[in-house]
């Protein structure tokens, strides 16, 4: 059945021949009817003529006068008899029965072909025998079934009619006629058809198979050069043969080809200018950047001898060399993951003692915003192979981004583990997020609500950087929201380094959901794909996807670390 469903040369071949055996066996089986029947007409005339011609040589039966019936039985015997031995067509047998009140009958007569069984008109069927009886001269005729000493049977035919003969009277007079010649024609132009049809249905397959081998060939050649520019050998093209339309086809493809590779080339190019753009930028900002950052640093603690305008605008500078320096750094960490040169430093950590450490970090800024983040964990160590720099990272964006937009609200903050897997989320009860926003809440430089103002500053990289820090660990990094009912942000990492993962032990929505077995929307790919066994996703669940290079927006509120 694999190789059915793979082959569409093979798929063609048995299809055709599927439908030309239904095709020929049913034209054989119409052909076979009209043979037969054909076959039976012929008979039945010479039949009945034969018939016909006794009846007369019966009627004519000379009959003298003052014979008795002994005479007019033995005449009638021997003609009977004569006709059987004498008759150009095959015949079994030939009787008389007298008509139901001739007085002058002189009994029933039957003469029966050498070495058959003898014939009796109790035989034949009470409806047939009726209708002989009152058909006014008319022949009638009936198939049947004749047997033979061995006990097979034979089919034939019988005609019957009404004669009246000289001194004897009025008779029913029956012509049993042997089909075994013609049945045994029929079954030879059966075989023969047979025979035929099963040879047509092989050459019919044979040239299936050389025509579709010719169409397949080109398809599958085209196959396997797209698998080879998938793959990046972009330099694969078809062999263009003739002028058919498979070689068009082929030409087509080839310039498509050409076409997608000088586009990936220039694209190739472009992306490398730019990340060295991003990355030369990036650096070569750093030294004037330091020497801005020093000024703004001694203006800063000079600005208690300013005027308060100059005061202002002195912690103003302060803080926007602070979140400049912010947006340096993640520019240089995207420019890494875009080059490739982002590497994992794993060691066992215990990711309870990192999740801890980040709460701690951020206690006094979630108290100045009056939140209260909430650990819920079991005081037993998470050990997992991570770089724990990066788990930081990912978590500490997490948990400002929940500050954000927690509206004031207890922040709550979960560890679990399992065999295979650790697992953090964070969990905000504020404004949450629609459909749409959770489709681009891990889109770089992407904000949810452009009106909204920015609180902690960020760059706008940070969900981005997170979802980066979180593929560099084979891990899942998903979203979940619902308007006012706050976010989720799930961080899935195997405890072994480079094993795949096939579930998580925190479920995504959380369990305080409104309505968590509502429909389910995965947008992104991330890490899973259809046939990871995960843990259902409630309504607008997001596993991260790879994220997009976009041009920053103005404004933003999702995305600020």
């Amino acid at each position: 059945m694999r190789f059915a469903r793979k082959s569409l040369q093979f798929r063609v071949v048995v299809s055709t021949m599927i439908l030309t055996t239904v095709a020929v066996f049913g034209v054989g089986s119409w052909m076979s009817e009209q043979v037969a029947d054909g076959l039976f007409q012929t008979r039945l005339a010479s039949a009945s003529k034969q018939a016909d011609t006794m009846a007369r040589s019966l009627q004519s039966v000379a009959n003298p006068s003052g014979s008795n019936q002994d005479d007019v039985t033995q005449a009638l015997q021997a003609t009977m008899q004569n006709q059987v031995t004498t008759a150009t067509l095959p015949l079994r047998a030939v009787a008389l029965r007298p008509v139901p009140g001739n007085a002058t009958a002189v009994g029933n007569f039957s003469a029966v072909s050498p070495n058959q069984p003898a014939f009796s008109v109790g035989q034949l069927t009470p409806e047939f025998l009726k209708a002989v009886a009152t058909s006014g001269g008319t022949q009638r005729y009936q198939s049947i079934a004749l047997t033979t000493y061995d006990g097979s049977s034979r089919p034939g035919l019988v005609i019957g009619t009404l004669i009246t003969i000289p001194g004897a009277g009025q008779y029913q007079f029956y012509v049993v006629s042997d089909l075994s010649n013609e049945q045994g024609t029929l079954s030879l132009v059966e075989r023969s058809m047979l025979v035929a049809a099963l040879i047509l249905v092989v050459l019919v397959g044979a040239v299936a198979w050389v025509v579709a081998r010719i169409v397949v060939r080109p398809v599958r050649a085209a196959a396997d050069v797209s698998q080879e520019l998938a793959a990046g050998d972009l330099g694969q093209r078809l062999r263009v043969r003739g002028t058919d339309d498979l070689a068009v086809l082929a030409a087509s493809f080839n310039h498509m080809a050409t076409n997608l590779q000088d586009q990936i080339t220039r694209l190739e190019n472009l992306s490398a200018l730019q990340q060295r753009f991003v990355s030369d930028v990036s650096h070569e900002l750093r030294t004037p950047l330091t020497t801005i950052r020093v000024a703004a640093d001694m203006i800063y603690e000079s600005r208690d001898e300013l005027d308060p305008m100059s005061q202002r605008s002195a912690e103003l500078l302060h803080s926007q060399v602070q979140r400049f320096e912010l947006l340096l750094a993640d520019l240089l960490e995207i420019s890494r993951f875009d080059s490739g040169a982002a590497d994992l430093d794993a060691e066992a950590v215990d990711m309870l003692a990192v999740v801890g450490r980040v709460i701690e970090n951020n206690q006094v800024l979630a108290e100045r915003s009056g939140y209260e983040l909430k650990l819920h964990a079991a005081a037993t160590p998470y050990m997992a192979d991570v770089d724990a720099r990066r788990i930081e990272r990912i978590v500490r964006n997490l948990i400002v981004n929940a500050l954000e937009h927690g509206e004031n609200k207890p922040i709550d903050i979960y560890v679990a583990a399992d065999a295979d897997a650790v697992a953090v989320s964070v969990r905000d009860h504020g404004v949450g997020m629609d459909r749409q926003q959770v489709r681009r809440v891990f889109d770089r430089f992407w904000r949810a609500d452009p009106a909204r103002p920015r609180t902690l500053g960020g760059s706008g990289l940070g969900l981005a950087i997170a979802l980066e820090d979180a593929h560099l660990h084979s891990g899942w990094l998903q979203a979940w929201g619902r308007p006012g009912q706050g976010a989720c942000f799930r961080l899935t990492i195997p405890r072994r380094s480079g094993h795949d993962l096939t579930s998580s032990p925190l479920p995504l929505p959380p369990a305080d959901a409104a309505d968590p077995d509502d429909s389910v929307d995965l947008s992104g790919t991330g890490m899973m794909n259809e046939d990871d066994a995960a843990p259902p996703a409630g309504p607008w669940t997001q596993t991260g996807s790879m994220p997009r290079i976009a041009a920053p927006e103005e404004g933003g509120d999702r995305n600020e670390k």
